[in-house]
């Protein structure tokens, strides 16, 4: 691609995402929506302007990563950890219900084959991270109880999400699955939580010394940006995704973030609120990059908007996608009412993670071109949905105590 082609593109998508955001925030609606609406406006959805590429593409994944960055270093890391036990079982309900529910639809009502049911079942357990974060942060909720939960399922979601890819690509190609190696990934992602905090807080004491010492502006910015893509390529390296590497450096940077028997290790909060202050603008930058790509990829135009059958499967899966996550949350069934709508409404959008499944299965040749329109309306819908659902449900509740 020619620099000059890139270079509008990116005004584009810098421009419209703005413009968008802020309509979306005058209309009380979270700004994320006129993100996303960008992409499918410039996009091929649409005007046809411009179409995902891999300047585009790497762009947005650091926008990710640096989100994932800011949710961590905002993370209250006790909390986090208290909720650890209602954030495993709602995982593993937003992973089981959906799945089965969109097995069962695929393989016994409409009759495919038992690898493409597989895929489209898995599909539907993914959560956009990404998505339901950026939505509780334009709600200013993103430090409430509930939201600790959200955050904590939906890091186990993902780690689940990369395992089941994994094995169900394996399946596709070779016809067998080796459980060995799933877990074997699985064993390199809870090593790397294990130890990435606490390299990174190592890191961050010499950063912290150096910016001491330095005379040249801007050090924090650049040396923080090195860690958390250090971090993103470590998790990548290891099976794990490289937004998970960004979380990470962003809790070992947390002012709540401690070691109980490494007291050295310990940095002050005047460091942490600088270093927070400093990265704001450039993740603000980049962050609205990934979510008009997740509009850039919903090319809206392949659908055969004529089709019964297509309407009546989408449907049917957009149905029990719902059910399937909202399930999950009132499986905290001692939480208060409006933590177990607000959990699972949370965990419906599917977003970026269900763009890869449903790819994965139409580039392997397991998925139909009609079964992948299908899934990209499913996808769309709830990326769209959770946001008003949780805006809504947020004043609804609003008299209650979260």
């Amino acid at each position: 691609m020619e620099v000059h082609v890139f270079l509008i593109q990116l005004v584009l998508i810098l421009f419209t995402a703005r413009i968008l955001g802020e309509i979306a925030s005058f209309f009380h609606i979270p700004a994320v929506i006129g993100e996303i609406a960008a992409g499918i406006l410039i996009g091929p959805s649409l005007l046809g302007l411009v179409e995902i590429n891999t300047p585009i593409h790497l762009l947005a994944q650091i926008g990710i990563i640096l989100l994932l960055f800011e949710v961590g270093i905002e993370t209250d890391v006790a909390r986090l950890s208290s909720a650890g036990i209602h954030s495993l079982v709602v995982a593993i309900g937003g992973v089981v219900f959906p799945f089965i529910l969109g097995f069962f639809l695929s393989y016994s009502i409409f009759h495919f084959s038992l690898l493409a049911s597989l895929f489209i079942g898995s599909t539907l357990t993914a959560t956009s991270i990404g998505i339901t974060l950026r939505v509780l942060r334009d709600l200013k909720k993103q430090n409430t109880h509930e939201s600790q939960i959200i955050i904590g399922a939906a890091v186990i979601d993902d780690i689940i999400g990369i395992v089941l890819l994994a094995l169900l690509y394996e399946f596709s190609i070779s016809g067998s699955v080796n459980f060995w190696n799933a877990a074997k990934v699985l064993l390199f992602i809870i090593l790397f939580f294990l130890i990435a905090p606490i390299a990174a807080k190592l890191v961050t004491l010499t950063i912290k010394k150096w910016d001491e010492k330095s005379n040249i502006p801007g050090l924090l910015p650049t040396t923080i940006v090195s860690l958390i893509l250090l971090f993103a390529w470590i998790a990548q390296f290891l099976g794990a995704p490289e937004l998970l590497g960004g979380f990470a450096a962003g809790l070992a940077l947390s002012r709540q973030f401690f070691f109980p028997f490494a007291a050295f290790l310990h940095h002050s909060h005047q460091f942490s609120q600088k270093v927070e202050d400093q990265m704001k603008p450039i993740i603000h930058l980049f962050t609205p990059i990934f979510f008009v790509a997740i509009g850039l990829s919903l090319n809206l135009k392949v659908l055969n908007m004529s089709s019964g059958w297509l309407w009546g499967f989408s449907g049917l899966l957009l149905l029990v996608a719902i059910i399937g996550k909202l399930g999950s949350g009132f499986l905290l069934w001692k939480q208060e009412k409006a933590t177990r709508w607000i959990v699972g409404s949370a965990m419906i959008p599917r977003g970026e993670v269900g763009l890869i499944f449903a790819s994965v299965g139409l580039s392997s040749g397991v998925l139909s071109n009609d079964i992948y329109a299908a899934l990209i309306i499913v996808i769309a819908l709830t990326t769209l949905l959770a946001p008003f659902s949780l805006k809504w449900l947020y004043g609804r509740f609003a008299k209650n105590s979260l």
